[in-house]
């Protein structure tokens, strides 16, 4: 940006002289006095028109004079002579340290003031003087004649400022002519090489490419020779300021080239992300036999460590090595070049075989042991420099906190580096607050971040982003979350301090969190009123809160506003499909995801394991597996714990076996899963004899194991074992029981004919208002047909969840099995009172590419007549072998019949048959699927919501026991 001397007419007809101010003022104070400066430098170096010897000034060759004025003639200029001192003193003494309204209002009457007498006197006819104005200025308009200028003194000048330009009304024109005598500015000044220098570094250190471009083009219409260390500057100037263009084209015209030359050319490719172009200017260097320092070699490490080319490195190194050169500077490049390059042994060896290092060195170690996760090694060579005396920045404090993290004693380590941070006076840091805050939340301790963030006294974004996100991943009270993290956002706010695109998604986080979207609406409208609705990260969050809470048409909205679509906002779309349970949805996202062009990472695939899961296609579980396995994620254990889920959720127990025993990096995860899995197939005792393995290593067991083991109890009817493990629960890993837990006791207790102890538990539970609780004791009452306690846990169930068609249904089947027609009537009129519809029961099976399902006497599939002919020959055959009083039992047509008999039809001899029901499985459905198991001489399996069933030669794996 410019600023311009514009002589020009006003509305009156008086010469004005207009100041256009563009020039963009600084922080600093100093900064700003300088820059001023050296625009009025800049006007000093410009020529001011010749003035005609009787007085006037002259107009320019292509405009006539006016018809009242005679002819005028042109003097040649007079070289006067002003030296850089002089305009120095000048420029800074008549300035002075003024603020930018007294600079301006000195400079006006520096050009209004008129002539002394003294100035009058001294010069002679013919006497030129250098006009200061630039050559765009020089432009003389017409002006009326002599007779019809107003007589004007210099005390009718009237000076008037408007915004950021500066008018004179009603000047005389004799005025113009009136610039001070006793500084004379020269035709062509001769500055310093100095002080071109100081102009270009100022330049560079604004950032100010124009203002750099106006010194380079001034040193060549001087026709100045400058220095090469002239050169390097503007060279410099040009690199910085990533103008990289005119910077090769001015290299290229260097007439020599030094060290400094070569390095500029380097950096500047480097900072603008040109790394090949870089290392090509290296190369070239290199080849012209330029003598080549540190800081080259440094900057081709650099390149180096950002593109992660080890090859180029490692000769680099041989280079250093070749040359001689020993200084810790490159020490410290070469370690972080290869600890960025992943080789963390050559790193410690480069380090090891230095014979100065310093503190950077250190630092620099201890970063590359943070960036590969050697948390201990962070720890021991932290430990090593502060016995050694050696100053630590807060840099690698930090990353020593980030270390602490992720060890087991984070806590008792995390504090005696707090004390170290407080003993050297860096406590009130924002970076260590930040990772301090950020400790001490991962591992529960709330209080002691609270108290960290009090203690800085001006924290900035990041330090309320690291405690809105403890609060976020923070177990306590939800009440207290909410509250906690509005009002650190609110306070943020209060404070003047604009939130990021990791504070809004930190606050959407918690709102998902709390369950509370009204919040999050709020907060979603403070992202749109900072235009971050765009961003990839926000809107990965936005969905997550969305389907979260069942809304999933707006996590859709907020998926396509996204214009970025990246594989984490496609893995939380199609997360938020699997929570919402729209199975079939997620896997034409994955579809549409593949034909965009996206790779999958192993999260993604992760998600669509559990799709099939939940739907049971074996099939397509196994074409993901073989993607995992051809994109090289099948070693990562959420990839195989998806895996194992999903072959479990799909009746085949064996492959979900495989697949745990083939594990390295078994987790917890992994361990529940695979109880669990046994548990739902009705495996008991392989599930408590993998319980006792998992105990023998150093894994805890969680909440979802113990959910596991409780069920395979429940599943076998292991009472005793149940209880007990339901105390070491408690006692001897201090968790404490939900309700699904308490679920599983009320069901072992009910299932084994000690309803009262159930209903007892229930009500001693803390959890008497869960309907889970009182539908596991109606399933109870039902297996042993206790229709008084049935009614009271129904009518409870009733209260609880209105909604819910099971109490109506199992009563009702109750009454009438006990023949009490009038109360299962009864039952049936008050639930069509209600509104209370029943789900309908649903069966499927997957043959080949395709799943085929079916409902109660269900006559739309296209093979229907085939379909029921086979099953009536199927239940011929069991007619045979049953007591001619059972045989109306398998009279019905149900839908998981119907499935069996297409698997019949389609499926090999020798394969099983998988059919999953969303129902539980009535008892003349369960006593069928044995009996065809045992005619048939095929395995049935038989997955209904609560477990799955395995039909063998006239046996269940559940022992009648569902």
């Amino acid at each position: 940006m410019t600023r311009k001397w514009i002589l020009q007419r006003t509305p009156n007809k008086c010469l004005c002289y207009k100041f256009d101010s563009c020039f963009p003022l600084a922080q600093n104070g100093n900064r700003r006095q300088s820059r001023l400066s050296y625009f009025l430098c800049s006007l000093a170096l410009r020529r001011r028109p010749p003035r005609h010897p009787g007085g006037g000034t002259a107009l320019p060759r292509n405009e006539a004079s006016p018809a009242s004025s005679p002819p005028l003639a042109v003097a040649p200029p007079v070289q006067l002579t002003y030296g850089t001192n002089s305009l120095r003193r000048f420029l800074y003494g008549e300035l002075g340290t003024k603020t930018r309204d007294d600079i301006s209002s000195a400079l006006v009457s520096w050009l209004s003031k008129p002539e002394t007498e003294r100035e009058r006197r001294g010069k002679k006819k013919g006497d030129n003087f250098q006009d200061i104005r630039p050559r765009s200025a020089q432009r003389i308009h017409k002006v009326r004649s002599a007779a019809s200028m107003r007589p004007a003194h210099p005390t009718h000048t009237r000076l008037r400022k408007v915004s950021k330009h500066v008018f004179f009304y009603r000047l005389p024109k004799q005025h113009f002519n009136s610039f001070p005598t006793q500084q004379q500015i020269p035709l062509q000044p001769r500055l310093s090489q100095a002080m071109y220098s100081d102009l270009l570094i100022s330049a560079t250190q604004s950032q100010s490419l124009l203002h750099g471009k106006e010194v380079h083009s001034h040193i060549t219409k001087q026709c100045f020779v400058p220095c090469l260390f002239l050169q390097n500057t503007i060279l410099n100037m040009y690199c910085k300021c990533k103008e990289m263009v005119l910077a090769q084209r001015l290299f290229d015209t260097l007439p020599r080239r030094d060290s400094v030359s070569w390095n500029s050319l380097i950096s500047g490719y480097f900072q603008v992300g040109l790394c090949c172009k870089s290392l090509d200017v290296f190369c070239k260097a290199r080849g012209t036999g330029a003598k080549l320092d540190r800081f080259t070699y440094a900057s081709a490490l650099n390149v180096c460590s950002r593109t992660e080319d080890l090859k180029t490195g490692k000769v680099i190194h041989a280079m250093i090595l070749v040359n001689g050169s020993r200084h810790v500077f490159l020490t410290n490049s070469l370690i972080d070049m290869y600890s960025k390059c992943g080789k963390i042994g050559e790193a410690r060896l480069v380090f090891a075989s230095s014979t100065q290092v310093d503190d950077v060195s250190w630092n620099s170690l201890i970063s590359a042991y943070v960036r590969i996760g050697w948390d201990e090694e962070t720890l021991r060579t932290f430990a090593q420099i502060h016995r050694l005396g050696i100053q630590m920045n807060p840099f690698a404090l930090g990353s020593v906190l980030k270390s602490c993290s992720n060890i087991s004693n984070a806590v008792e380590l995390g504090k005696m580096i707090h004390g170290c941070i407080t003993k050297v006076g860096l406590d009130s840091n924002v970076f260590l607050g930040s990772a301090l805050i950020d400790l001490y939340s991962k591992n529960g301790l709330l209080d002691e971040a609270l108290e960290v963030f009090k203690s800085l006294s001006d924290p900035n974004v990041v330090v309320f982003n690291s405690m809105i996100a403890g609060f976020s991943r923070s177990e306590m009270d939800r009440d207290k979350v909410e509250v906690e993290a509005v009002r650190l956002f609110s306070e943020m706010l209060r404070r003047g301090i604009r939130p990021s695109k990791f504070t809004l998604s930190g606050m959407v986080k918690a709102c998902s969190l709390i369950a509370d979207f009204e919040v999050g609406r709020q907060i979603h409208g403070q992202i749109l009123k900072n235009s971050l609705q765009y961003d990839e990260f926000i809107g990965s969050a936005l969905i997550e809160m969305y389907t979260d809470s069942g809304s999933i048409e707006d996590g859709f909205k907020c998926f396509n506003s996204v214009p970025k679509q990246d594989i984490v906002t496609w893995t939380s779309m199609i997360s938020g499909c699997v929570r919402t349970e729209q199975f079939e949805r997620a896997l034409r996202l994955f579809h549409d995801l593949l034909s965009n062009g996206i790779k999958p990472d192993h999260f993604t695939l992760s998600c669509l394991m559990s799709v099939c899961a939940n739907l049971a296609v074996a099939r397509s579980g196994e074409q993901i597996q073989c993607y995992a396995v051809k994109a090289g994620f099948s070693w990562f254990a959420v990839m195989n714990n998806s895996q194992i889920f999903m072959y479990a959720r799909s009746g085949n127990i064996d492959a979900a076996k495989t697949t745990f025993q083939e594990m390295e990096n078994r987790d917890v995860v992994s361990w529940s899963a695979m109880i669990s899995s046994h548990a739902q197939h009705g495996c008991a005792t392989d599930a408590l004899m993998l319980f006792k393995e998992m105990e023998d290593c150093p894994i805890v067991p969680n909440h979802v194991t113990f959910l596991g083991v409780l069920s395979a109890c429940s599943h076998g009817g292991l009472v005793e074992e149940g209880l007990r493990y339901y105390e070491s629960m408690k006692i001897d890993y201090n968790l404490d029981p939900n309700a699904r837990h308490c679920s599983c006791i009320v069901d072992l207790l009910g299932r084994a004919g000690r309803l009262v102890d159930a209903e007892k538990f229930i009500l001693d539970s803390g959890f008497h208002d869960d309907h889970a609780l009182w539908m596991a004791l109606l399933g109870s009452c039902r297996i042993h047909k206790h229709i008084a306690m049935a009614t009271s846990a129904a009518k409870r169930i009733m209260e609880l969840d209105p909604h819910s068609s099971s109490p109506y249904v199992i009563l009702y089947n109750m009454y009438l099995d006990s023949g009490r027609k009038f109360f299962a009537m009864k039952t049936r009129n008050l639930m069509k009172e209600r509104g209370v519809k029943k789900e309908p029961g649903l069966s499927w099976i997957e043959i080949g590419a395709s799943v085929h399902s079916f409902v109660a006497g269900d006559n739309s599939h296209p093979e229907s007549p085939a379909i029921y002919e086979k099953l009536e020959e199927m239940l011929s055959k069991i007619k045979k072998i049953v007591p001619n009083n059972q045989c109306e039992a398998f009279v019905n047509h149900h839908s998981e019949k119907l499935a069996v008999a297409f698997g019949m039809m389609h499926l090999p001899a020798l394969a099983p048959i998988c059919v999953m029901k969303n129902l539980r499985v009535c008892m003349d459905c369960h006593t069928s699927m044995k009996m065809f198991s045992m005619s048939e001489k095929r395995e049935i399996v038989l997955r209904d919501p609560f477990r799955f069933h395995h039909f063998r030669d006239g046996c269940c794996s559940c022992g009648d026991y569902w």
